[in-house]
């Protein structure tokens, strides 16, 4: 049977701001890629999401980024090899704490925003954040973009590396996502959301940007939290993968 693993972001909260539904989401996603303070998040938000995910069985996933709470981590940023690499091994250090008080453990890691962006292509800071994992565990897996320098640069050095597709990112022919500034870069109508999650889950295809069909092969399928209606979407998305023979697990 065809498997897929279902991860959103969660925590991205700040103070008494809460951006996405975290309890509601939970009850539907298997892995949940948690803000670890620099774009999003904070201790108790850290803690509060554990203890959630922990309780229902949501592998628990460190979501790093660059150091941008006002940009939410958007911005483009150069920093240091040196210094990025500190602050990855930072951000997986401190969720760790509260995942191991909740009686789980940091699952794997998934960079942010414009980090995310950057190690599609830029080897040097792929390379910064592949060195960030090691220092915190070199057992841990890395979540990224098909093809992207990340899994090339993870995989060589013994980190699993796992790919992810996104159902509501418009792509380009080259596989990439396009940018957010531009039209159409965030797929907004359900049902098409629906069907592109089933079609990358049961084919690893979808129809990029300019109409062309194109291969993206992935073990775990982004739903993003911050988006309107973002529960009864992910449970629709759940629910029609489940209904075509989809089994919904984590990756690990």
């Amino acid at each position: 049977m065809t498997s897929i693993d279902l991860n959103a972001d969660l925590g991205e909260g700040f103070g008494r701001w809460r951006l996405t539904d975290d309890e509601q989401l939970l009850s539907v996603v298997t892995s949940a890629n948690v803000a670890c303070g620099f774009h999003a998040g904070d201790a108790a938000t850290m803690r509060r999401v554990c203890a959630q995910a922990a309780e229902r069985g949501v592998a628990i996933g460190a979501q790093v980024s660059y150091r941008d709470l006002a940009g939410f981590g958007r911005r483009a940023m150069d920093v240091p090899a040196a210094e990025l690499t500190a602050e990855v091994a930072y951000q997986i250090g401190a969720l760790e704490v509260f995942a191991r008080a909740a009686g789980a453990r940091v699952a794997y890691v998934k960079p942010h925003g414009a980090l995310y962006n950057r190690v599609v292509h830029d080897e040097e800071q792929a390379h910064a954040v592949v060195d960030g994992v090691r220092l915190a565990d070199a057992a841990l897996p890395v979540l990224g973009l098909p093809g992207s320098r990340l899994l090339e640069v993870a995989a060589k050095a013994g980190l699993p590396a796992v790919a992810e597709a996104f159902a509501d990112r418009a792509y380009t022919e080259e596989g990439t996502l396009v940018p957010r500034g531009r039209d159409g870069a965030v797929v907004t109508d359900a049902a098409a959301v629906v069907a592109r999650s089933v079609g990358l889950a049961r084919s690893g295809t979808v129809t990029a940007h300019s109409g062309v069909r194109i291969e993206v092969r992935a073990r775990s399928l982004c739903l993003h939290g911050d988006t309107p209606g973002a529960v009864e979407l992910a449970r629709q998305v759940r629910r029609r993968l489940e209904e075509s023979g989809v089994r919904v697990e984590a990756f690990v």
